[in-house]
Parts: structure tokens; sequence; C-alpha cells
């Protein structure tokens, strides 16, 4: 399946469509006022300890402190290769306590491994790893490793005997072979090596002379990543809406990419490059709660906190022969849609998918095989755990960035993101209550309403009894005010 990438550039923001079969799959954004962070390599400073929790704080010069977890701190082992404690061993074993190996004040380096997410800080890694266009450099491990995704178990072995071989005498870390390099020369593998070295070199002598916190490398922007790591055998074309840019991605490709030069198309139409492939519109309808499906069936996805519910429902499908048949074909449409929805959203987390209920095992089977072949092309790590006794499929989607929702939109002012308001009626009564409450504390002359109007409307007419007694009640005048600028939850009692 053939791709297409549309990169638009507006002043600071850049927008990235990946598009296959002319429909957009993926889509990324990135302004410039808040960049991601992973990647980073910072030179910061612990700020506290947390021994209960194994962890630190590490101030690095942003707005939040980081956090970084005894599990993520790199230790050489006894046999020279490196040990960062990703389930290897008992953390408090072998000297893994954190209060041992950290101290408050002190300086690290450090590298991002996951953005700040709503209230939280980034999460942090001593684990350095430089990402170059064939292959990762892992300064600190001496160790070569094949990505999984190539599957050809003769082209791994071949590809590491190659590498070996490649790898300079005396160089004490280690790579790991990128899907891309799959195909390449050893010309372009020996490129990337030198590169990724060189870097690494650059950034240590930086941290000598530097200041902690302060930044030691900072991840290529948005577009120059597209190039780097989104470019795979099927894609097409890359289209770039900005002549400059366009001369700037070049001469990244030609240093460093040259495979990516002869994709690159500069489009220069007076109709915007989004609206002509209806990216804009496919990215409003992913920030809708409900997606409606061909056969007229739909989905409704609601994302928080703690995870995201889909629940599959048939909609106005009527079916062509019998209700089972009916359902089976709505849930099969509705795998392939929601595997796109977590792509073209970029959900992560826990995500649970509430298909119709289907009783023939067969068809479960069928479904979960779809699904699973339609979230193959997602390069985002997954797991599926298939069919619970309740007929909920459970599954997990890696979280790497903010996604589509919370980069483009907020909170409502007025429901708090509940995703409702209190009624007219709700809030007339609250504020009767509050004037009891205010007439009993302080002893006014009059006490003034300030509310929206329609709340205003209800206590003039259907709650005026209730006003006039509650006034005989408290022996002061109660005088309303309606206020249009006032939210459906908000008002005011002002004492006269």
């Amino acid at each position: 399946m053939t791709e297409s990438i549309l990169i638009n550039f507006a002043p600071q923001e850049t927008r990235v469509a990946i598009l296959a079969q002319g429909v957009a799959q993926e889509l990324h954004i990135e302004r410039t006022a808040s960049r991601g962070l992973v990647g980073n390599i910072y030179l910061g400073r612990v700020s506290r300890i947390l021994p209960g929790m194994q962890s630190a704080f590490i101030e690095m010069g942003l707005e939040r402190t980081a956090f970084l977890h005894v599990a993520d701190i790199w230790q050489p082992r006894e046999n020279g290769n490196g040990n960062n404690g990703n389930g290897n061993g008992s953390e408090h074993g072998n000297n893994r306590l954190i209060e041992s190996m950290l101290s408050e004040g002190q300086r690290i380096m450090v590298q991002v491994i996951k953005d700040p997410l709503g209230s939280k800080g980034a999460r942090l890694s001593t684990q350095i790893s430089l990402a170059g266009r064939m292959l990762v450099y892992l300064p600190q491990e001496k160790h070569i490793g094949i990505s999984q995704r190539i599957e050809d178990e003769a082209g791994r072995e071949s590809l590491r005997a190659r590498l070996v071989a490649l790898v300079p005498p005396g160089e004490e870390g280690g790579f790991i072979v990128r899907t891309m390099a799959e195909n390449a020369s050893d010309a372009e593998l020996e490129n990337d090596m030198a590169y990724l070295c060189k870097l690494w070199h650059d950034i240590r002598e930086r941290a000598k002379c530097a200041s902690a916190p302060s930044p030691l490398y900072l991840e290529l922007d948005l577009a120059h990543r597209v190039l780097r790591d989104c470019v795979s055998p099927e894609t097409s074309r890359i289209v770039i809406d900005a002549e400059s840019k366009l001369q700037q991605l070049r001469e990244f490709a030609a240093e460093y990419t040259p495979a990516v030069l002869p994709l690159l198309e500069y489009y220069g139409n007076q109709r915007p490059l989004f609206d002509l492939y209806g990216v804009e519109e496919e990215m409003e309808k992913a920030l809708a709660r409900r997606v409606d499906l061909k056969s007229g069936g739909y989905l409704i996805l609601d994302q928080n906190e703690a995870m995201t519910t889909i629940d599959v429902n048939t909609g106005g499908f009527v079916g062509i022969r019998n209700f089972d048949d009916t359902i089976f074909k709505t849930n099969l449409e509705a795998a392939q849609a929601i595997a796109r929805q977590l792509r073209l959203r970029n959900l992560g987390g826990i995500i649970v998918i509430d298909f119709i209920d289907m009783e023939n095992p067969e068809h479960r089977n069928a479904v979960l095989s779809e699904f699973n072949k339609a979230l193959a092309n997602d390069h985002t790590r997954i797991t599926v755990n298939g069919f619970t006794a309740l007929g909920l499929v459970e599954m997990t989607r890696k979280r790497t960035r903010e996604s589509l929702s919370h980069i483009l939109c907020e909170l409502c002012p007025t429901c708090g993101g509940r995703g409702e308001v209190k009624t007219a009626r709700t809030m007339a009564h609250a504020i009767l209550r509050e004037l009891l409450r205010e007439a009993r504390q302080f002893d006014a002359r009059e006490y003034r309403v300030l509310a929206g109007p329609e709340i205003i409307d209800l206590l003039q007419e259907e709650e005026s009894q209730a006003l006039a007694l509650l006034s005989d009640e408290i022996g002061k005048p109660i005088s309303l005010q309606a206020e249009a600028s006032y939210a459906a939850e908000q008002y005011d009692i002002v004492l006269m």
C-alpha cells in the first residue's frame, strides 16, 4: 500500500499527514511554543529523592520537574554489558536502591523518554540513545541489536555480521539496526555510524563545561524527524507547501537521507494543501465523539485519564440476511475503523473496545483477526489481549506523545470537562440555599442575585413563589439581575 506524506508549514506550527489510499491515516502536529521533549538530552540536577517510590525528581530548567525511576537508571553489569534495570533482577538487589545511587544536588545526564502528559512531568532515563536514519547509537553499551520488524532470520544475521565488521576499532558504544537499514549499503551504514559517534562526542564536550540544569542536545523538529523516521519503502512522495522549508529539507536529505531526496515535492497552488486532500475535514472528524461507519453503524469514543473506551453500534444498518450477519459485518467494518482512529487520534494507554455481542465463536475470531491485521500498519507498540468473558477487547497502545484532542483542545470552561452542565432549576435551587446561608451570616440591607438569563427567568417565573417565601423568611428584599456573559453554572450574590 503506497503512502504519501504531506507537510504543511504555518507560522509557529508544522502539521504532517500520512495518507494511504488517499485518506489520512496519521496526523502529527508540532507548535514552536510547545515542542515535544522526547529524545532531548539535558544536564540535570537531582532536586528530590523519594525512597518509598524508588524515584527522583530532576530539575532540567523546564516548567515542571521531571521524573526518574530506579528502573531507568543505567548501570554497567559485571560482564561489561549495560543494565538499565528494566525487568532484569530485583530493583533492591545488586545495589539498586535509588538513595544509594543518587544524592540531592547531584549533576546527572538524562534523556527524555516520555513527554509531559497532563499534570505529569517528563519521564527520564540515564541510558542515552541517539537515533539516526539507519541506526540507533547506544554509547553506554557495546551491543549490536536488530529491529524486531526485520523478521527474516537470515537477513538479521547478515545485517548483524555486516555491522560488526563496520564498527571502528576501539568503539565503546553499540548500535541497533533500524527497519530502514534492511536494504542499506555499507556506505550508508558507515555514514550514519560516523554521524552518531560525532554527535555523541559533541554532547559529551558540551556536558563538561555546562552548568546544571541546561540542555545538551535537542531532537530534530517535526519536519526533519519525518524524513528520518516516517519514510518507508511504501512512501511514494513527500509534498511540502513552503519553498524555503523545502530547501532546508533537501539539504538535510542530501546529507543524511539521500534516498528520500527524489521524493520531495513542492506544492505551490493557492488552494491549501490540507484542503486539497481532505485532511482538514478528517481532522475535525477526529475530534468528534461519534464516528459514522459506511454501513450505517457508528462508534462512540470516550477518552479519559484512566483509559479510552470505544463502543460499537449497528445504528441504522439492517443487514442483508439475518441479525447475526448484520452484527458480524458491522464489527468487521468497525475493526478497520478503530485501527485507523487509534493512529489518527494518537490514542494511547489502556483501550477497551465493546464490539457488538457475537454468539458465533468463528465470527469473534474473524473480527479479532481483522482487527490485528488492520493494526499491523501502526508503527506504535500495541498489545491486544483478545475478548474477555464479558465480550470486551482489551488492548494497550504505547503512549509516546499527547493525543490529537489534547493538542488541539482544552477542557470546556463551562462544564470543566464533565461533558454536561447542571440544569437551570438545579442552579436556581442552589441559589436559594446560598441566599439563606448568606442571610444567616451577614445582616445586609438587600441581597442581589447575578446569574445567566435562563436562571433569572426561572426564578422570576416558576420559582417566584419560593423566592418570595425566602424573602419573607429572612426579612430582606431579594433582587435579580440577568448577566448574559455568565456561564450556565456561574452566579454571584451581592450584599447591598
